[in-house]
């Protein structure tokens, strides 16, 4: 455990591209104090360079990364590990739930990337997507990236990094899906459990959502935390008061 030298600041990264002719932003958080830099997911294959440079424009150094949390095991998520591992001037501790490494160390198939998905994504891509982009969108979707996990980070546990990172299980959108609660800022990175749809709070897409009824229930252990802001992977920010909004979400009521 370091001594943090500076107070812990949370930052929200806006990293885009263009997939399948529209333009896809995702959101991975970064949480610095000064002696630790965390990382909180990769975005898509491909997209190191972009995360250098939002890491750039907010006074963040990529090369100083020294922990890297990977909430599950999705493409969007992992992407851009490997490239994170091989350009780091200094080894970087990497950690995941116990049920995300196998899919993220690639022991196992992803379980969102079937045949039968692959073939479907096949056959949305646009006619007039290059030829090579086509195949390696495929050849991505086929051989996925992986990464070895250093640390098995649990349900409760509290994260002696940046001042304190409470992690949260939140299964269902993937079964070992959690999300991270930064004690200093009560700043909640939500990853999939939570979006942001037109500046409102939202639960997880039902469409990418492994057992949504489990995604739903798994909000109401947010609600349990003192929240000021929320990071949401798809979607972004959000201030301000959230915990009825998740006892909504989650079908239940605050108690009076």
């Amino acid at each position: 455990m370091s001594t943090n030298q500076t107070a812990a600041s949370v930052f929200m990264l806006d990293v885009s591209a263009v997939m399948m002719g529209s333009v896809n932003t995702v959101h991975p958080a970064v949480i610095t104090d000064g002696n630790d830099t965390l990382l909180i997911d990769t975005g898509y294959p491909g997209q190191y360079p972009l995360l250098r440079e939002e890491m750039k424009s907010h006074g963040l150094s990529i090369d100083l990364i020294t922990h890297v949390i990977i909430t599950h095991q999705d493409l969007d998520h992992i992407g851009s590990l490997p490239a994170i591992r091989q350009h780091a001037p200094r080894p970087v501790e990497v950690m995941s739930s116990q049920e995300e490494r196998p899919y993220i160390q690639g022991e196992k198939r992803l379980i969102k990337v079937t045949p039968e998905a692959i073939e479907r994504a096949k056959a949305c891509l646009p006619p007039e997507v290059p030829a090579e982009w086509r195949n390696a969108f495929i050849s991505t979707l086929e051989n996925p990236p992986r990464s070895p996990v250093d640390t098995i980070i649990h349900e409760g546990e509290e994260l002696p990094i940046c001042g304190g990172i409470v992690v949260i299980g939140t299964p269902g959108h993937t079964p070992g899906h959690i999300s991270l609660y930064h004690r200093p800022t009560r700043t909640l990175i939500a990853a999939d459990a939570l979006r942001v749809v037109d500046g409102e709070l939202h639960g997880p897409d039902a469409d990418t959502t492994v057992d949504m009824p489990l995604a739903t229930q798994s909000i109401a252990q947010l609600a349990a935390y003192d929240i000021s802001s929320v990071i949401c992977y798809h979607g972004g920010k959000l201030e301000g008061p959230v915990v009825q909004r998740l006892l909504e979400l989650s079908g239940m009521q605050r108690s009076l």
